[in-house]
């Protein structure tokens, strides 16, 4: 949208920078400071980048219009911002707050240089409600954006955190899964197991479904295709957590596990998995006890009169 009266804007502008700072100040740190992350000093300077560089795109032609070339650098500052904002906690309406602060100080300082002026003053009073509608708005969209490039780079964190692969024993690898399992996440899934099984060589992985909630279609599916994976890379798949519940699920699903080992607990697979490996695991405490109880058993004997 072209607005007129760029070059008067400018001058009231110029003419009440030092009011108008210390008016924006007052409403923005009344925000800034509940969060406690943006000092005054900081504000200052936000203040005078923004206002300096409104000064030179208003001094430099009569005709305002916020999508133009001429505009790029408010832009920018206001983006930098924005994203800056967002990453800081702030919530939407506070980031626009930045700029909509600003407009009743302005307004007011208008309507005092323009009181004999009507004319002049209603169409200054359109400009700047129409420009800083359109900057606070432009705020709110960057805002929005940022924000969602932080949740998505969350969300990825955290699957890469809930898809741990373990490793139990020489050869021995465990993956457990915690709530449900969809495309990305299996995605995520069969990209650590494989890359584990390369790193340490596992010929035997167990995939433990004890923190999956439900197992339909999809998940079986999304399951079948981690073992073949796997497999592809060598390695051989145990699925553990195998609950009653889940079992009848399966058997109602008509999903073919027949090809795939499966055990009740984590225990059970890591016993399978051992065994399949050529390991074994005793209990050197009890041989250990025994041992003893041996011993003292033999002294016993020997000490006994004949």
């Amino acid at each position: 949208m072209e607005m007129v009266g760029g070059a008067r804007l400018a001058q009231v502008f110029g003419n009440n920078q030092t009011e108008l700072l210390n008016e924006w100040i007052t409403k923005q740190h009344a925000i800034a400071s509940r969060r406690g992350l943006v000092g005054e000093a900081e504000l200052r300077n936000q203040f005078s980048q923004f206002v300096s560089l409104l000064l030179t795109v208003l001094s430099a032609s009569d005709r305002v219009d916020f999508k133009g070339t001429e505009w790029h650098e408010v832009r920018a500052f206001l983006a930098d911002m924005s994203a800056q904002r967002a990453r800081q906690g702030f919530s939407p309406v506070e980031t626009a707050m930045f700029v909509f602060s600003l407009k009743q100080p302005l307004v007011t300082r208008l309507r005092a240089a323009l009181a004999n002026e009507p004319a002049m003053l209603a169409d200054l009073t359109w400009t700047i409600s129409a420009l800083f509608d359109e900057l606070g708005l432009y705020t709110t969209e960057v805002f929005q954006a940022s924000r969602e490039q932080v949740i998505v780079r969350q969300q990825q964190e955290l699957l890469e955190l809930s898809t741990p692969v373990v490793q139990l024993w020489d050869g021995i690898l465990a993956l457990p899964l915690i709530g449900t399992l969809d495309s990305a996440r299996t995605q995520v899934v069969m990209e650590n197991l494989l890359q584990k099984i390369v790193e340490t060589g596992a010929a035997i992985s167990i995939i433990d479904i004890t923190g999956v909630p439900t197992v339909d279609t999809l998940v079986a599916q999304h399951l079948l295709k981690t073992v073949a994976a796997a497999r592809l890379m060598g390695a051989d798949c145990i699925i553990s957590g195998i609950r009653p519940q889940i079992a009848q699920t399966i058997v109602h699903l008509g999903v073919n596990l027949s090809n795939v080992t499966t055990k009740a607990t984590l225990a059970a697979a890591f016993v399978v998995a051992l065994q399949r490996t050529g390991k074994s695991v005793t209990m050197a405490g009890a041989q250990e006890h025994a041992a003893r109880n041996g011993a003292a058993a033999g002294m016993h004997d020997s000490s006994s009169p004949e």
